[in-house]
């Protein structure tokens, strides 16, 4: 295969060097961001010689070409283009940035939860472990160690507000720490703990109150634990708020008012505003997906699954975080994961049978590709629910 005829033939279809950001490469793809994505002649480039396949992600280019072929390209496509070496990151990003405000705002949710992921799994699986130990001996829930390991499984949804209060701010540029105190005025132990508020009002006791806004209305003084929509916004506005602040106050009292007037106004619309009314919204939301997915006769779960691959390819699949995590917060349970699951397996039997069928060499092995992700994908799904 001649290289620099393919890297050269690649440059030419997606619009020359006027029209390319920044170039970068995976295992198997050659990723760009160009500045308008209709100039690219995609038909065109699948038939390019080496290429297997092209597609469109998040407004990324994705020209798929193989190990160790693809680095060969690349390094003959930066020859020919004169750009510099860019990294996966910094293509995302630059793709992202062009990227319509829906969109961005979708991935602003999937860059806050996909840091926190691990405590997620980690929790859920530790859950799913006792769960099944008390069904094989029910003793056990009365001993030292259940209680033990009980308190390592709930901790991270206990004070998951603080969880995604940090990695929001880190998302959008605010301080982590002042981020994190937000997190925790949401969960304080002052507040009345969220998910005792069902029992109380059960039992007849008194939800304490709190008049704002110089008595304009009540709130109830109740904390947000297993919610997560909430938290994000305020950390938004705590963000929002710091940037300003870092260029109106002078930098003698910079340290020192900044940090003060965030906490003071972000805490206090977020106890007044921000919590109770998304708070609200985001039980809402929950129950109309959990709906929609117990329609009976499997009518729920089929619309849910054939909703989901079509996300996928619009890139905004990663609005299911919010979902799964405030399922798994609020019952315990993720509904939503084996219907994604079971999409994924799917779509992967579906590549498996054409790659079998097709007679044509490169869509043959792009379709091997696709089932062998699309089952690893599923596989981490379910091993994660």
């Amino acid at each position: 295969m001649d290289y620099r005829k393919c890297a050269q033939e690649i440059y030419d279809l997606v619009g020359k060097r006027e029209n390319l950001v920044s170039a970068a490469h995976c295992a198997t793809r050659l990723r760009l961001a160009t500045n308008d994505n209709s100039k690219v002649d995609k038909e065109k480039l699948e038939d390019v010689e080496g290429v297997k396949g092209v597609f469109i992600s998040n407004g990324q280019l994705q020209i798929i070409l193989g190990t160790g072929t693809v680095n060969k390209v690349y390094d003959e496509f930066l020859s020919i283009s004169g750009m510099t070496a860019a990294t996966k990151a910094d293509v995302k990003a630059a793709a992202a940035a062009k990227q319509p405000l829906p969109f961005r705002m979708i991935k602003a949710l999937g860059d806050v939860f996909v840091p926190i992921l691990p405590a997620i799994v980690a929790a859920g699986l530790m859950m799913g472990l006792l769960e099944g130990l008390t069904k094989i001996w029910p003793d056990m829930a009365n001993s030292g160690t259940y209680q033990i390991f009980h308190l390592f499984s709930n901790a991270a949804f206990v004070f998951l507000p603080i969880l995604v209060a940090v990695s929001a701010a880190r998302v959008f540029g605010g301080n982590i720490f002042l981020g994190a105190v937000i997190g925790m005025i949401m969960v304080h132990t002052d507040l009345v703990n969220a998910w005792s508020v069902a029992g109380m009002i059960e039992s007849g006791q008194t939800i304490p109150t709190a008049d704002v806004w110089f008595g304009l209305y009540k709130i109830n003084l109740t904390g947000y634990q297993g919610h997560v929509i909430p938290v994000i916004i305020a950390v938004w506005f705590m963000s929002f708020i710091e940037k300003r602040l870092h260029k109106l106050v002078q930098e003698t009292i910079d340290l020192f008012v900044t940090p003060l007037v965030m906490v003071l106004v972000t805490g206090y619309l977020t106890l007044t505003i921000f919590g109770p009314i998304l708070s609200t919204g985001e039980e809402w939301v929950l129950q109309g997906i959990q709906w929609v997915i117990t329609i009976p006769y499997g009518i729920g779960a089929a619309i849910a699954g054939a909703l989901y691959p079509l996300t996928v390819v619009c890139g905004i699949h990663h609005m299911y975080n919010t979902i799964e995590i405030g399922m798994i917060s609020n019952t315990g349970l993720n509904t939503w994961m084996p219907i994604a699951s079971s999409a994924n397996f799917a779509q992967g039997a579906a590549c498996f049978a054409v790659a079998l069928k097709t007679k044509d060499k490169n869509s043959r092995h792009l379709l091997f590709l696709h089932h062998y992700q699309l089952s690893s994908e599923s596989r981490s799904l379910l091993s994660s629910a």
